[in-house]
């Protein structure tokens, strides 16, 4: 389980394919401390496994699967930098909300307005998404845990700290980018229950 509170920014070194498999390496710094060979690790929110760890980065693989649920066909590229966060530990301080980096769509930048130091994205989710989207409402955009500040039809818009700025990968996010969307598990959760009990309910 990871938070949705991005640690650092890696930088993809190569991507390059083995047979049907993409494997990507990543240069990182604070993200390598206890990272283990088969380590999970969110890049961009989508959990990924280290299938190789060194001192200056790790290296996944990436099945076409998660390329067509995911950004990274179009923006895991050599010089892409990717949000990184490490899971959870038992012990660890809870921040952000509760991000299983399973990325369950991908969204579309549709404007970064920039207001002084901070600044709005606008973000247009897929269709399937709209309906776990609430005002003050949970979402992972990147990996980022983020508060939906508007909604509107076909959009979403979240306001970004200068911190957060600084610290991901969408200071400078071009509108059309793609980015990974998980929606808050609670809402999935309590749509889940409601159906069962609706399909029970008598007719």
């Amino acid at each position: 389980m990871f938070t949705g509170i991005v640690e650092e920014t890696g930088t993809v070194d190569r991507a390059d394919w083995r047979e049907d498999v993409l494997v990507v390496r990543i240069s990182a710094g604070r993200c390598l401390d206890g990272l283990p060979v088969g380590g999970s690790i969110a890049v961009n929110g989508c959990c990924l496994t280290a299938v190789e760890v060194d001192a200056r980065g790790f290296v996944c693989e990436l099945t076409e699967e998660t390329l067509h649920r995911t950004l990274f066909a179009e923006r895991l590229v050599p010089g892409a930098r990717v949000n990184l966060e490490r899971p959870m530990s038992a012990s660890g301080r809870f921040d952000g909300h509760i991000v299983q980096g399973h990325v369950d769509g991908i969204g579309r930048v549709v404007e970064l307005r920039w207001l002084g130091e901070s600044a709005e994205i606008v973000i247009a989710p897929p269709p399937e998404l709209e309906r776990y989207l609430v005002q003050k409402g949970s979402v992972s955009v990147d990996g980022i845990s983020l508060t939906v500040a508007r909604l509107d039809r076909g959009s979403f818009t979240v306001a970004l700290i200068p911190h957060t700025l600084q610290v991901t990968n969408l200071d400078g996010i071009p509108a059309g980018a793609p980015v990974n969307l998980e929606a808050d598990v609670i809402a999935k959760y309590v749509e889940r229950l409601l159906a069962a009990r609706l399909d029970a309910s008598p007719r």
